[in-house]
């Protein structure tokens, strides 16, 4: 039975810990190719070379928004002509999955600095590239982890708060979905089994959660760093991040999937649909009430939703529904990580239950 676990290189947590980029860039290359958005021009180029002044020879390029192949292709040709040996990318999902793919076709370690914690992709070794015009194309699996993750603590702290609720969205299905994996013997990223480590994380990452996510949304609203801040973006970022690709995914995130079949949810985060494909879920494996008032309350607590209306959906009908649940189940979904047979009929009676247990509970 082959079990295998994967995990960024490097891992770099704290406040102000922009100012020591340099220094941390220093032990993996001499030429950076540095990525940053328009907005990231403004507040963290000045740092940045700051820290890298002696150091390190920057080369900023800005970003144009969109992880597509056109811009990847521009990218490398830019990291080519610059002879660089290494590349960072500073922000959102999009410009880490482009950083990551620049990388790659470089051959170059890349270093990957997220500005806000609102999914587990930073340690990923996967990047989902979309079109020029923003449609999802194709997920970029890669050979390895990042080489460093650095997280600014002040930085989260000072962004918008709904992004660090919805990272704790993402990272509560982190251990209901290993422990699927785990019981159905499913297989996580790597094609092999997890292992008992990443189960065993996945599991902290739950705990984390809940005990520090609420004090870490009061701390987020008053762009303050305090303990619970700290271990929630921990757990957002590093543990969801190793749960995930090394403990395995099942139904919340397939359910998602479905769900960003639906238009009005487009302008809702990764983490808030997580959360409802988590609360179907738990109806759709039949865990026990106690833990279904517990992460209900949880989610209820930080503002997470807890309907399909507050992700935008108000059609409640089967008709219009059922494409939801029939793309939950395609067949490369991780939702066949379920120790038993499923139907699109029976995914959508627990999507329309959760979603009356959470009308139910307000």
């Amino acid at each position: 039975m082959m079990k295998a676990a994967i995990f960024p290189s490097r891992y770099v947590q704290g406040k102000d810990s922009i100012n020591i980029i340099g220094d941390e860039l220093s032990r993996l290359g001499s030429e950076v190719l540095c990525l940053l958005s328009p907005s990231g021009l403004d507040y963290f180029q000045t740092p940045i070379k700051t820290s890298a002044e002696g150091k390190v020879n920057l080369h900023i390029e800005p970003f144009n928004r969109e992880c597509c192949d056109p811009e990847i292709e521009r990218l490398v040709r830019c990291g080519k002509e610059k002879n660089v040996n290494l590349v960072m990318g500073v922000g959102g999902g999009k410009i880490l999955d482009t950083a990551k793919a620049v990388a790659y076709q470089l051959n170059t370690p890349v270093v990957i600095v997220p500005t806000i914690a609102s999914n587990d992709a930073p340690c990923a070794s996967v990047s989902v590239i979309y079109t020029p015009e923003g449609e999802y194309d194709r997920y970029l699996f890669l050979p390895k982890n990042p080489d460093l993750v650095l997280v600014d603590t002040q930085i989260i702290a000072e962004s918008p708060v709904r992004f660090l609720v919805s990272g704790m969205g993402d990272a509560l299905a982190t251990w209901f979905e290993a422990e699927d994996c785990k019981i159905s013997h499913g297989k996580n990223t790597t094609g092999y089994l997890g292992t008992k480590t990443a189960y065993h994380l996945a599991r902290f990452c739950y705990d984390m959660i809940l005990e520090n996510g609420l004090k870490a949304k009061v701390a987020c609203q008053n762009k303050m760093v305090n303990s619970a801040l700290e271990n929630v973006v921990e757990a957002n970022v590093l543990l969801s991040g190793l749960g995930f690709e090394s403990g395995g995914l099942s139904a919340a995130h397939s359910i998602h999937n479905g769900l960003t079949m639906l238009e009005e949810t487009h302008h809702f985060w990764h983490g808030e649909k997580v959360t409802i494909g988590l609360l179907a879920m738990l109806f759709l494996t039949e865990r026990s009430q106690s833990i279904i008032d517990e992460v209900y309350t949880f989610c209820e607590s930080v503002g997470l939703p807890t309907t399909l209306e507050q992700i935008g959906v108000t059609n409640l009908d089967r008709d219009y529904l059922i494409p939801v649940a029939k793309r939950a189940c395609s067949t490369e979904e991780t939702i066949h990580n379920l120790p038993f047979d499923l139907t699109p009929e029976i995914v959508l009676d627990s999507l329309l239950i959760a979603n009356q247990e959470g009308k139910n509970s307000h």
